[in-house]
């Protein structure tokens, strides 16, 4: 099955499953994708009726996670005399985690949402297509076979999906939203049980064999480009804060210029807040406008979470990330006793 037919069925699918879901009055309004206005790009939609549920869409360009929107609730999802509305959300294995992550730190609730699974087939790395394309304005975009096929003035390229799918996509173990079973009827569409996640985290070997020093140069290199624009921060579902500690004025952590120093010490302190609550979804290095591969850091620290606590973020809505949490038998390694 090529890609355009699988995107096809997945599309078809969750159209018909939201469209029962407004219907039988199921949810009051529902979150998903539409085609975008530039090529490359889909972006987020809020429906609330039946005839605008075709507007819907499934490619491989839809890359923002949608439970961003629902922490804080948005005025869309709040009605002045029913209080809040119960929403569904179309949901990759990624935003199926990040909702349920976000119900463990108790910002969401989950009777007040619907899961609508589909089984994410990947999506492509837009910034490495566009650095392969340089200065040419990308016109249009379509898929062919397992290509994804770009096309401007003059010229007409094909890029293969495998190679130009995201790297996190690459090594995903969680395509389909989990399970939740205290919540039966969370979920509708296609979900999976998750037990215990194998991730051998492939994608971070090369950074892994490194020295200390060849790693701190390394993301001093990454990081140097960095604008501080904070589109990691707003494109990332936990991120949700009403005052990011980049914000304070009082006490002032650090300074806000573009300087190196005040780059690293940002990007490092936001990575130890992820610690155990990133989904794997890679939407901060998806949207950086410099194209920053934050995902070497988070996943980094992942590799660390999972190694010492075995914790998987994302799929159970009891289970508190280990930076919240505490337990006797805990490895504390890092600690030194005294003689």
């Amino acid at each position: 099955m090529g890609l355009k037919t699988e995107n096809k069925e997945i599309e078809t699918n969750l159209r018909e499953i939201a469209r029962g879901l407004l219907k039988e009055k199921k949810v009051d309004v529902i979150i998903g994708y539409k085609k975008g206005t530039l090529p490359l790009l889909s972006q987020p939609i809020i429906i609330d009726n039946e005839k605008d549920v075709d507007k819907l869409v499934w490619n491989n360009m839809c890359y923002v996670n949608l439970a961003k929107y629902l922490v804080p609730r948005i005025p869309r999802f709040v009605d002045p005399e029913k209080g809040n509305l119960k929403v569904g959300v179309v949901s990759k294995g990624c935003v199926g985690r990040a909702l349920i992550h976000l119900a463990s730190e108790n910002k969401i609730n989950l009777d007040e949402i619907k899961i609508i699974g589909i089984p994410c087939n990947g999506v492509v790395n837009r910034q490495r297509i566009e650095m392969d394309i340089g200065e040419k304005e990308i016109l249009e975009v379509s898929v062919s076979g397992n290509n994804i096929i770009v096309k401007g003035k003059n010229f007409e390229k094909e890029f293969p999906f495998d190679e130009y799918m995201n790297n996190l996509c690459k090594g995903c173990k969680i395509r389909k939203p989990p399970l939740v079973s205290k919540v039966s009827d969370l979920c509708v569409g296609e979900c999976e049980e998750y037990s215990n996640i194998v991730d051998e985290f492939t994608d971070i070997e090369e950074f892994d064999s490194k020295t200390p020093e060849e790693k701190w140069e390394h993301i001093s290199e990454a990081l140097s480009v960095c604008t501080r624009c904070y589109a990691c921060r707003e494109a990332c579902p936990m991120c949700y804060c009403n005052l990011c500690f980049v914000d304070q004025n009082k006490p002032v952590w650090f300074g806000k210029t573009t300087d190196l120093p005040d780059i690293i010490v940002y990007h490092l302190i936001r990575a130890m807040h992820m610690a155990g609550r990133c989904v794997a979804c890679g939407a901060c290095s998806l949207v950086c406008p410099m194209g920053i591969d934050l995902n070497i850091i988070n996943r980094k620290l992942e590799k660390i979470v999972k190694e010492r606590f075995d914790f998987t973020s994302g799929l159970d809505p009891d289970a508190l990330p280990p930076m919240v949490d505490f337990k006797m038998e805990d490895a504390q390694e890092f600690m030194l006793e005294e003689d």
